[in-house]
């Protein structure tokens, strides 16, 4: 494909790897017991609170020491999959055997909200996590925060890892500011008026997807919001097969057509909307300036194109015919083939 491309060495996704540095003559270690950096920090007792605690996309390695001391210590520990919690658990070397974990998702969270909330006003420490990433990011944490806020109960954010964050900073596309848009509708009619409302959001948009429905969602992304608009597909990020490609979403759109159904999480990236001439009247102006100050009818295209984001074939048409019909025409160069 002609966008770019980065594969990064990913993370086993299975906790620490082995992995030794030399550091002022001597060798450091990192074990894969991970006990040992934990104990080496002194915890400190929790106060009552509901702690919402990130935990890892992907490479179990990625969780901070504040969530491990958190979740060692929490009361109650409420998560989406008590499977995958075990096994971060496990990793960590952290024992809640005489503490049991409660399932909170969708179909449940209504029946367990309230036994929370009780619990929390009799002073319990809650700890909330998802099964990846940041809570209450696209998963039924925001209800029960919401419950906890009305009863006037602390709230106390444990940060650490997020695929929005590792999405925008591996996109390569403008961070100063973005809008987290969550997942698209399912159906191609409901995703486009949905992506219209977007479409004029002056910051890059930030959003996942499923797997089997990406190749139809850049599709409608390349017509909704602009076919020359720069994006970015991050894919099962910090694992070991993580990828990031960037390109137009009409090249994003067209590859992911035709090859096979990629796998693992997802999040795509639009950049900015594209500056747009206003009419031809504006578009003809800025040609002419251009064709007056370039060295060539190639360069005069490339700046205002740059400038207006308006897509190379409709400019390089419109500044052929200028340049055949006015004064521009003279320049050394004005009628080099476009390439």
């Amino acid at each position: 494909m002609k966008g770019s491309r980065s594969t990064p060495v990913g993370g086993t996704g299975k906790g620490f790897d082995a992995a030794t540095s030399d550091q002022e003559g001597g060798t450091a270690k990192l074990a894969t017991d991970t006990k040992l950096l934990r104990f080496e920090t002194p915890l400190r007792p929790l106060d009552p609170a509901l702690y919402l605690v990130a935990c890892p996309i992907g490479n179990l390695a990625d969780v901070t020491l504040r969530a491990l001391s958190t979740l060692a210590q929490c009361d109650l520990l409420v998560c989406e999959d008590t499977r995958y919690t075990r096994r971060l658990l496990q990793a960590h070397g952290l024992d809640r055997s005489d503490r049991s974990l409660i399932a909170y998702h969708e179909h449940n969270a209504a029946r367990v909200r309230p036994k929370l909330i009780e619990a929390l006003k009799r002073g319990e420490t809650v700890a909330l996590v998802s099964d990846a990433g940041t809570p209450l990011v696209s998963d039924p944490g925001f209800k029960l925060a919401r419950l906890a806020v009305e009863a006037g109960i602390r709230i106390v954010p444990v940060p650490g890892p997020s695929a929005v964050l590792a999405g925008l900073v591996a996109a390569g596309l403008p961070s100063d500011r973005f809008c987290f848009a969550g997942f698209p509708p399912p159906k191609s009619a409901a995703r486009r008026r949905w992506l219209a409302e977007l479409k004029p959001v002056p910051a890059t948009l930030i959003l996942f997807e499923a797997p089997q429905r990406l190749a139809a969602s850049l599709a409608d992304m390349a017509e909704v919001l602009g076919a020359a608009r720069q994006a970015a597909v991050a894919r099962e990020l910090t694992k070991l097969f993580e990828e990031v490609r960037r390109a137009p979403l009409s090249e994003l759109a067209a590859d992911y057509a035709a090859e096979e159904r990629p796998k693992g999480e997802i999040v795509v990236l639009v950049g900015p909307p594209l500056a747009e001439a206003t009419d031809a009247a504006s578009l003809d102006s800025a040609l002419r300036t251009a064709l007056a100050t370039s060295a060539s009818l190639k360069d005069a295209v490339q700046a205002v194109q740059t400038a207006t984001g308006l897509p190379r074939k409709q400019i390089y048409g419109r500044a052929l015919a200028l340049s055949q019909s006015g004064p521009a025409s003279d320049m050394e160069g004005g009628r080099d083939a476009d390439s």
